[in-house]
C-alpha cells in the first residue's frame, strides 16, 4: 500500500484509483525510458531539436510527423521559401534535419520554417525557438537564432536555499513607473533590492515564456522555449536570475503547460499541418473558457517537448523551480469549471484526466531529480488529494499548493459584510483547513486584474485619491489601513506554510491592473507600479510597506513556518478577538471596529515574561501608537495556567515574544 494512505487514511476507499494512478505512471515511464534510461536523460529535446552549432556549421532539426516537407527560410537566403529543404530522417517519428555549412547562419540570423502539406505552404516559427522577436511596424514575428550555450559569467555556483517560501510575485514588464514595458535588467537593478529589503526570499516571475498578446498576462504562451523579447535579451534574464541568487533569493518561473495559444505562425499550433500534433482532437483540444488549445499528455512527443522544457529553463536560466499555472484545468476534462469539489469522490471519476496526472508526476520527478532543493507549486483550487505527496507514495509530487480559497474568502467578507460581522470561526477554519503544504496570500495578481480591485481599493475606494496624506486621519482610510495590515499578518502567520504577495500590494498599490489594449486606447496608465507613492514621505503608503517588511522579517527571524500549525489560544466572537501561537510567538487580533480592551486575558504556553515585538497600531505603521512596547508577565494571580493581560486597541494586531 502506498505511503499516501498513511498521511491520508481517508483515501483508503479510493485505493483502486490510487493504484490506477500509479500503474499509469509506471507504464508511461516504461514506455518513455527503455533500457534503464532516466527522466533527466529523456528530457533533452532542446539539446537535439532546434539550432545547434557544430564543427562545420549549424544543424537544425524539427519534429513534424504529419508534414510532407519542411524548408528553412530567412534573411540568410533572402527569405526564399523552398531554397533550403530539410530531410526527413528514417529513424524517429517525423524528425527532419538540415545542415547549414560554415556561416550560412549565425547568432542573430532571422529565420522561419516553411511547412508543406499537400500543395499548401505555411509559415511557422521553429518549435524550439529560443528567441522570438516582433517587428513593431509590421507586427510580424520571426525566430532569431540564439545559441543556448552562449557563455555567461554565472556567479551563483553552489546557490542553495532551504527556507520556506516567502514569495514576491512579479511581472517584469509592468515593474517600472514609466508608461512603457520595463526590462529584465531594470527589474534586477531596481526591484530586486526592494524585494531583499522587504525580506522575501523568493521571486515568482510571470509572463517570461513568450506570448504574442501582452494583455494575456503571459498565460497564452506561443513559444515555450523563448524568454519574452519584450523585456530584453536572454542574457538579460540570466543577469536577473544571477543577481537574485547573489542576494540569496530563489527564482521561480510561472510555467504554463496547461494550455497553449492557438496561434500557428508564432506558436506551435498546426505546426505539422494538423491540430493533433500537440493537442487533443476535436472539442477536447479546445479550452472553451480560455480560447486556447489543450495538450494531449498521453503522446510521447508531447511529453518530450514539455518535460524538456522544464529542464531547459532550469539548465539554461538557472530557475529554482516552477509555479505550475492552471493545474485544476489540467486535472479535469471539464477543467473544473463550475465544480465545488465538496467530497473526495469528486476527484476520482471519469472526469479526471489521468494522463495529465501522469504528466504532473513525471514533471515533478524530473524537476526534483535535477535539483533536490527545487520548489514546485501547484495552482489548483480543487484540492486534488495527494497533490503534495511524493510521487513514489502515490502523490503528484508538488512541494506546495496555492491557498486559493483564502483570497476568495477575504474578498467575499469585504464585499458582502461589515467587518464587525465577520465570523472568526469561519476565518480560523479556512486559515487552518489544509491537507497539504500551502502558500497563503490575501491577493495575487488575480485579485487586481481589470474589472476587479486590489484589497486596499476595496477597503478605501475613492478616498485613496485625496485622503492618504500622512497627517490626515479619516474614518475610511484609517479602517482601510488597519485592516490591510491585519489581514496580511493573520494570513501570513496562520494560513499556510509559506506566504505570497504581488508586486506593489505590499504598500497598498491603488486601483487595478489593466494592460494596454484597444479597449483602453493602448494605455499603460494601469500597467505599471507607482513606486513614488511608497517613497513619498507625505503619504501613508510607506506605512503599509514598512509593516509588510517588519512582518516578513519577524516571521523569518523566528522561523514560524518550522511549526506546521498555529495553536489557537483565544477565539471570542462577541469580543472580535482571535489569538494563537506559532513559532514561539503570540499573535493577538482585535477586529472590533471601536471597542478596545484593557487587561485582556490570553493564555500562553510558556511561564515567562513576554515582550511586545510588533503592533500594527504603531505610529511608524500609520497607527495611533496606543501600544507600549513593554514586558508582560505570564503569571496572573488567581488565574490558573500561564496567561498575559494585554491592552488590545480596536482594529489592531500585536505580536509578543517570550523573553
Amino acid at each position: 500500500m502506498y505511503g499516501i494512505f498513511k498521511r491520508h487514511p481517508e483515501l483508503k476507499p479510493f485505493k483502486k484509483d490510487i493504484d490506477l494512478r500509479m500503474s499509469l505512471y509506471k507504464a508511461k515511464k516504461a514506455q518513455l525510458l527503455p533500457d534503464g534510461q532516466r527522466l533527466r536523460d529523456f528530457a533533452n529535446a532542446h539539446r537535439y531539436f532546434g539550432f545547434h552549432k557544430t564543427e562545420g556549421g549549424w544543424v537544425y532539426r524539427e519534429w513534424a510527423p504529419a508534414a510532407d516537407q519542411l524548408y528553412l527560410s530567412g534573411d540568410f537566403c533572402g527569405w526564399a521559401w523552398e531554397k533550403w529543404p530539410m530531410t526527413r530522417l528514417p529513424e524517429g517519428d517525423g524528425v527532419w534535419e538540415l545542415f547549414l555549412p560554415g556561416e550560412t547562419i549565425h547568432p542573430g540570423s532571422n529565420v522561419i520554417t516553411i511547412v508543406k502539406n499537400g500543395d499548401k505552404l505555411t509559415q511557422h516559427l521553429p518549435l524550439y525557438t529560443m528567441r522570438a522577436t516582433q517587428d513593431w511596424n509590421t507586427h510580424s514575428w520571426c525566430c532569431e537564432v540564439w545559441d543556448q550555450d552562449e557563455p555567461f559569467p554565472w556567479t551563483d555556483k553552489g546557490f542553495r536555499l532551504d527556507e520556506p517560501p516567502l514569495i514576491y510575485e512579479a511581472h517584469v514588464g509592468m515593474s517600472s513607473e514609466d508608461r512603457r514595458i520595463a526590462t529584465y535588467r531594470e527589474f534586477a537593478d531596481n526591484v530586486l533590492p526592494h524585494v531583499k529589503d522587504l525580506g522575501y526570499n523568493t521571486i515568482q516571475l510571470m509572463a517570461v515564456m513568450e506570448h504574442p498578446y501582452y494583455a494575456s498576462f503571459g498565460y497564452q504562451v506561443s513559444n515555450f522555449y523563448a524568454a519574452s523579447s519584450r523585456f530584453g535579451r536572454p542574457e538579460d534574464l540570466r543577469y536577473l536570475v544571477n543577481k537574485a541568487h547573489g542576494m540569496g533569493i530563489r527564482v521561480l518561473l510561472d510555467v504554463v503547460h496547461s494550455h497553449a495559444a492557438t496561434n500557428s505562425l508564432e506558436g506551435i499550433n498546426l505546426f505539422d499541418g494538423t491540430s493533433t500534433q500537440f493537442f487533443h482532437e476535436g472539442a477536447q483540444g479546445d479550452h472553451s473558457a480560455w480560447g486556447t488549445k489543450c495538450f494531449d499528455y498521453d503522446k510521447p512527443g508531447v511529453l518530450h517537448f514539455l518535460l524538456s522544457n522544464l529542464k531547459f529553463w532550469m539548465e539554461t536560466y538557472h530557475f529554482d523551480g516552477f509555479r505550475f499555472d492552471g493545474v485544476t484545468s489540467m486535472l479535469y476534462h471539464d477543467h473544473g469549471l463550475g465544480r465545488d469539489f465538496s467530497g473526495l469522490g469528486d476527484y476520482f471519476t471519469m472526469n479526471t484526466d489521468v494522463e495529465a496526472v501522469t504528466y504532473l508526476q513525471l514533471a515533478n520527478e524530473l524537476v526534483h531529480s535535477l535539483n533536490k532543493r527545487a520548489l514546485t507549486i501547484a495552482e489548483d483550487m480543487s484540492g486534488m488529494p495527494g497533490t503534495c505527496e511524493p510521487v513514489h507514495s502515490g502523490g503528484l509530487g508538488f512541494d506546495a499548493r496555492l491557498g486559493m480559497g483564502l483570497p476568495d474568502l477575504w474578498i467575499k467578507m469585504v464585499k458582502t459584510q461589515r467587518d464587525e460581522d465577520w465570523s472568526l470561526d469561519k476565518l480560523w477554519t479556512e486559515m487552518t483547513f489544509r491537507n497539504a503544504p500551502t502558500i497563503a496570500y490575501v491577493e495575487s495578481h488575480d485579485q487586481a486584474l481589470v474589472g476587479d480591485q486590489t484589497m486596499i481599493f476595496r477597503l478605501a475606494d475613492a478616498a485613496m485619491y485625496d485622503q492618504m496624506e500622512q497627517n490626515t486621519h479619516t474614518q475610511i482610510i484609517d479602517r482601510a489601513i488597519a485592516l490591510h495590515k491585519m489581514t496580511r499578518l493573520l494570513t501570513m502567520a496562520a494560513g499556510g506554510t509559506g506566504y505570497l504577495t504581488f508586486m506593489g500590494n505590499e504598500f497598498g498599490h491603488p486601483e487595478w491592473i489593466d494592460f494596454p489594449r484597444p479597449g483602453n486606447d493602448n494605455s499603460f496608465q494601469y500597467c505599471r507600479r507607482q513606486w513614488s507613492l511608497m517613497n513619498d514621505k507625505n503619504l501613508k503608503y510607506r506605512f503599509l510597506n514598512d509593516f509588510d517588511r517588519d512582518m516578513i522579517h519577524l516571521a523569518t527571524q523566528n522561523r514560524i513556518f518550522d511549526e506546521e500549525w498555529p495553536q489557537l489560544k483565544r477565539l471570542h466572537q462577541d469580543d472580535h478577538v482571535l489569538a494563537f501561537e506559532r513559532g514561539g510567538l503570540l499573535f493577538a487580533f482585535n477586529f472590533a471596529p471601536a471597542q478596545s480592551y484593557e487587561n485582556y486575558l490570553i493564555p500562553v504556553s510558556q511561564g515567562r515574561d513576554y515582550e511586545l515585538v510588533l503592533s500594527s497600531d504603531d505610529y511608524c505603521y500609520g497607527g495611533y501608537g496606543r501600544n507600549a512596547h513593554e514586558r508582560f508577565s505570564a503569571f496572573t494571580p488567581g488565574v490558573e495556567g500561564n496567561n498575559v493581560r494585554l491592552y488590545l486597541p480596536a482594529r489592531t494586531a500585536v505580536v509578543l515574544k517570550p523573553v
